[in-house]
């Protein structure tokens, strides 16, 4: 982003880009993409997925920027925009697997807090390596902090559906991060 565009208020970014000023529509762009590339990452399953949700993320708050109110933080605005964004793309291609209560019961005995000890660009990547619906569900809840209510309403599943995607994920994670903490201790 240019100097005179770090000037630009929010607000004149914002009307700017109601009159399709194509300058305030690319400084907006340069100033919240990271942020928002962000959290397209966390539900993406790479970053070529992630770049599209990034682009269909922006072309939803160019073409709905006119219903912010100004109610909120912008970016609190924009970020429930991207986080809808991706629920809409996962709910065209996924559907989520519930588990049994038994897996269940097994998932949530297991224990495992080593995820302190990782970069957060492997965190990143171990969730991406994820299945979508366990993803979904764990940045709604781990990330967003959306309820199993909630996330169940969003994604159009039961609450218990939620709560078993949420304990498989953790599992998941917890054994890959324990397997990627023995792997760097052989090296």
């Amino acid at each position: 982003m240019s100097e005179s565009n770090q000037n630009i208020s929010e607000y004149d970014l914002i009307q700017g880009c109601l009159v399709d000023n194509r300058r305030s529509q690319e400084a907006l762009y340069q100033k919240f993409s990271p942020k928002m590339y962000a959290i397209c990452l966390r539900y993406a399953s790479n970053a070529d997925d992630a770049a599209d949700l990034l682009q269909e993320g922006f072309i939803k708050v160019f073409k709905n920027l006119q219903k912010f109110r100004g109610e909120g933080s912008f970016e609190g605005w924009m970020r429930r925009v991207f986080v809808n964004t991706c629920i809409e793309h996962f709910r065209k291609k996924v559907y989520l697997n519930s588990i049994t209560e038994n897996e269940e019961r097994t998932i949530e005995d297991y224990s495992a807090n080593a995820l302190d000890n990782l970069a957060e660009k492997d965190i990143v990547q171990l969730i991406q390596e994820l299945s979508p619906g366990y993803r979904t569900v764990f940045n709604l809840y781990v990330v967003e902090g959306f309820s199993h209510k909630e996330i169940g309403d969003l994604l159009q599943i039961s609450e218990g559906t939620s709560k078993s995607q949420l304990a498989r994920a953790k599992m998941l994670l917890q054994k890959r991060v324990k397997n990627l903490m023995e792997e760097k201790k052989l090296d």
